[in-house]
């Protein structure tokens, strides 16, 4: 039992087989082009859609709210002084050159290194130094001002560990509307969105605002605990424009929905913590580490667009706090069922309140 007197959250409870061919590999030529689940959050029968439905899914008034956060270039290829290669995954951002990143292999690494990293199309090398070992992988590195200046030239966008397949086009790990640099992944939620679709929502009258979140390597990470209460969940920037919140408060005002493209997005306008869009605070910038698992009370999100999470993941927690654990899971069985593709670039699922149904309000 929690101090609060409810039962522990179990994390067997949150598993599921997945046939490891159902794990997409890359995207779809045509992003709009995949699959969407819509389960209706107050209960009733699944839907089977395509994601460029989702204007005709949505009534005029709605809010949707995106994460214009851009996945850094944070992955590069370089070589020690005997010619050893070293790969360095830039993580967080201290200042203007210096970084907490991760790199391997770390045990022969030395304080003072210098590690030459070459532009992918060519030209003299430029190089990083490694100032401080941490803990086990992690390094303080400093970037010359070449790569500083132009990351784009000498890294990679770094993909999930369950992809394997190369990408030809590191743009396709990005949001058609991403904008700013931070992220070390991407908000996937967003991949199936194009330019095209934005014209067809604000033709039917769907409002649409951003928030930034940076997303880190961390969301990737299992929750290895037997109770989730035990997980230490992860802590990232995010920041939420004085535009949005009075988007927010306009579609509280006239009873609309306002519906989170990704967990980033989610997590991010939870992070208000101010209750309903008319009570929270004019802008909002900081460190978030909300926790969000079954028995949270949701306070913005009405509505959540959402790729298919790990089993296990603190994702699938906060998906199933919107919907209930047993629906999510069942909702995910009939996914399994009818092969939709899973993860980063997989399908998607369109979790959805009756007209005029909001978080706070009665279903």
């Amino acid at each position: 039992m929690t101090m609060s007197g409810l039962p522990r959250t179990e994390m067997r409870a949150f598993d599921y087989e997945l046939p490891p061919e159902l794990i997409a590999q890359e995207p779809l030529d045509q992003r709009s082009d995949s699959r969407l689940l819509l389960l209706p959050r107050e209960g009733g029968p699944l839907q089977h859609h395509v994601f460029r439905d989702l204007p005709e899914l949505l009534i005029p008034g709605d809010l949707l709210i995106v994460n214009d956060t851009r996945v850094n270039a944070a992955r590069l290829h370089g070589n020690r002084e005997t010619g050893a290669e070293v790969e360095v995954l830039l993580l967080r951002q201290i200042n203007a050159e210096t970084w907490r990143a991760l790199v391997r292999p770390w045990r022969r690494i030395k304080e003072g290194e210098r590690i030459r990293v070459r532009p992918r199309h060519g030209g003299p090398p430029s190089g990083v130094t490694v100032i401080e070992k941490l803990r086990e992988g992690e390094a303080i590195i400093r970037l010359d001002s070449a790569i500083h200046e132009s990351l784009d030239e000498y890294g990679r966008v770094p993909l999930p560990p369950y992809i394997t397949h190369h990408l030809e086009e590191d743009d396709r790990y990005q949001t058609v509307y991403a904008e700013h640099p931070g992220s070390a992944a991407a908000p996937t939620a967003g991949l199936h969105f194009t330019n095209g679709m934005f014209q067809r929502l604000a033709a039917r009258g769907i409002d649409i605002e951003s928030v930034t979140l940076h997303v880190g390597l961390d969301t990737f990470r299992p929750v290895t605990s037997d109770f989730a209460e035990d997980h230490v969940i992860h802590s990232e920037w995010c920041r939420v424009p004085a535009e949005t919140i009075a988007a927010i408060r306009k579609t509280r005002a006239r009873g609309g929905r306002i519906i989170a493209v990704g967990t980033t997005a989610a997590r991010t306008l939870e992070s208000l913590g101010q209750g309903r869009g008319d009570q929270c605070a004019d802008t909002f910038e900081g460190m978030t580490n909300i926790f969000i698992m079954p028995g949270y009370e949701w306070k913005l999100v009405d509505g959540l667009i959402t790729n298919f999470h790990l089993p296990r993941s603190t994702l699938l927690l906060m998906v199933s706090s919107l919907v209930g654990r047993e629906r999510l899971l069942d909702a995910y069985d009939q996914a399994i069922a009818h092969r939709y593709r899973f993860f980063s670039f997989g399908d998607a699922m369109l979790i959805l309140p009756a007209p005029g149904a909001t978080s706070g309000t009665p279903q």
